[in-house]
């Protein structure tokens, strides 16, 4: 009997090699499938950053790796939500093969369920209260879509909605050698925030209707667990007095009005623009987008925001 067993242990062995043999191929094959924009190049994805597995959403073209680098985008929830609402509200996935885009759509954390939250500073809720070390998990994602693929360095962009925008303007303070621009939506300061690092370009969308985060200020987050840790929002408007500073921007921004649409510009350096649109009908929602929930605010038409702050973020790359 002693050959027989023998045999089978050495068949064994050469299942289990195959097998190995396989599996490594198999995750160089979705590896380089990746890279180029096929096979599961889109999808849900996760990672581990200081011991909590973290997901994302990704929207990849199709053959990225003929047309060369891409830019990159990433679109952060509002409190509360999820990967999946941001995709919806913002419509920024038909861009992914028409302007040739990766988009992604990372998920905040939550103590239970879905109810998820990024921690902006003041902002919000669970991930605020445990100290969640969003910066450095966001750090980590650009570090592994870089790895997996060809993503165009000077052209990485973040924009948010509500928490989202204010995780915004955190990533662009802090990862400020790494984003070229931002574009919160329905956001604002705090007036306690340090000077970024360098540079980054700023398009910010608020609505004259919002209640929770209104365009004069004052905002308690009364709306939200644990509201705004003591804070007020402070006027919309100085957000964009706030990134011409960092930007070097100089003299009075232009301020024009067109129907809707109040447009202040103001006078910065090449590939550091700084911007607002405060739109008179919109309230707490994306404009040109989808509500978030059947209870939320309808969306003003006035201006399609996707558009126009792609458009921003193509004439802003990080510049040497």
């Amino acid at each position: 009997m002693r050959p027989l067993t023998a045999s089978i242990r050495c068949r064994s062995f050469v299942f289990t090699l195959a097998l190995l043999v396989l599996s490594s191929a198999c995750s160089a094959s979705a590896q380089r499938g990746a890279r180029r924009g096929g096979g599961d190049a889109s999808g849900e994805r996760t990672l581990t950053h200081s011991g909590r597995e973290r997901s994302y959403v990704v929207r990849a073209p199709r053959a990225l790796s003929p047309s060369g680098p891409v830019p990159v985008v990433l679109v952060l929830h509002g409190g509360g939500g999820s990967a999946a609402n941001a995709e919806r509200m913002s419509g920024f996935t038909a861009l992914v093969e028409r302007e040739r885009v990766l988009v992604v759509y990372p998920n905040g954390s939550s103590r239970l369920g879905p109810l998820r939250t990024w921690n902006a500073g003041h902002c919000c809720a669970y991930a605020r209260e445990q100290q969640i070390d969003d910066v450095g998990f966001i750090n980590a994602l650009l570090d592994t879509l870089e790895a997996t693929y060809p993503v165009d360095r000077a052209r990485i962009y973040v924009t948010g909605m509500s928490n989202g925008a204010m995780m915004s303007h955190r990533l662009a303070r802090e990862l400020s050698h790494r984003i070229a621009a931002i574009a919160p939506v329905v956001g604002a300061l705090f007036g306690d925030e340090s000077m970024p690092a360098g540079p980054v370009a700023m398009l910010a969308f608020n609505g004259a209707l919002d209640q929770l985060i209104p365009a004069d200020g004052g905002g308690d987050g009364r709306a939200v667990a644990g509201g705004f840790g003591g804070m007020r929002t402070r006027p919309v408007a100085e957000q964009g007095d706030y990134w011409a500073r960092a930007n070097g921007c100089t003299g009075a921004p232009t301020v024009s009005t067109r129907d809707a649409l109040v447009h202040t510009q103001y006078r910065c350096p090449n590939g550091r623009a700084v911007a607002l649109y405060l739109v008179q009908d919109n309230g707490h929602a994306w404009p040109g987008g989808q509500a978030g929930t059947r209870r939320a605010d309808v969306p003003s038409r006035a201006i399609d925001a996707t558009a126009a702050m792609w458009t921003f973020f193509l004439a802003n790359p990080k510049l040497p």
